[in-house]
């Protein structure tokens, strides 16, 4: 993937790429993003936030460039069509309001694309949520297909 090398705007969703998942945060503005992170790594332990696993986890403020490290990112606004986005001041207001508080975390309901979504969009959703479930579905479907009853 491809660096993204348009600059951010306030409010915008940043899609970065760990493997086999992508992690979300907000921009907030010079060069900041708030995002969730693990408790543990708030606590400095040196654990990649993006393996939160617990139920809980920390809204933080951090450079993009951080957050990032080597891994390919986009600005990604994908549910402009679909939904009205907030004004940047507010999404961004509503961002740096939350940074510090601990949530409750789930990797299927309320993790950090359902978040940055929440913030700009007021829908807390998650599309590569919904994708694993439709690809597991697909998968025990196509398999169940292939047992003889």
């Amino acid at each position: 993937m491809a660096q993204d090398r348009r600059k951010p705007k306030r409010g915008d969703l940043i899609e970065i790429f760990c493997g086999g998942f992508e992690h979300w945060a907000i921009y907030v503005g010079k060069g900041y993003v708030v995002h969730l992170a693990s408790p543990s790594e708030v606590a400095g332990s040196g654990v990649n936030s993006f393996t939160v696993l617990g139920d809980t986890a920390i809204v933080t403020k951090e450079l993009l460039s951080v957050v990032a490290g080597g891994d390919a990112y986009r600005i990604n606004n994908k549910n402009n069509e679909e939904y009205d986005p907030l004004p940047p001041q507010k999404v961004v207001q509503q961002a740096e309001k939350m940074v510090g508080k601990e949530v409750s975390y789930s990797v299927t309901s309320n993790n950090c694309e359902h978040f940055v979504n929440a913030l700009r969009y007021r829908v807390s959703r998650s599309d590569q949520v919904l994708s694993g479930i439709i690809t597991a579905l697909y998968s025990a479907c196509f398999w169940c297909s292939k047992i003889p009853l």
